[in-house]
């Protein structure tokens, strides 16, 4: 078995939690206790997931970053 893919796995699955689990926190605390202009967007935007497929995501990316948007040629 090739240990280093198992070491890398493990070192982006720390190195991952570690930013993304204080960045959620706030931002779940944020959305739960304040008021502020465009609440209703970002709540909006981080529920999307959970209600459209994969495929319909997958495509929206896919227009999003494609060669023909202003976000694939940067």
């Amino acid at each position: 078995m090739d240990w280093t893919a198992f070491g890398v796995s493990l070192r982006l699955a720390a190195w991952t939690m570690l930013l993304l689990v204080p960045a959620g926190v706030w931002l779940g605390r944020t959305l739960a206790y304040k008021r502020f202009p465009g609440r209703n967007l970002v709540e909006a935007l981080f529920t999307l997931p959970l209600v459209l497929p994969p495929t319909v995501m997958g495509y929206y990316l896919l227009v999003a970053f494609g060669g023909q948007s202003f976000l694939g040629h940067v």
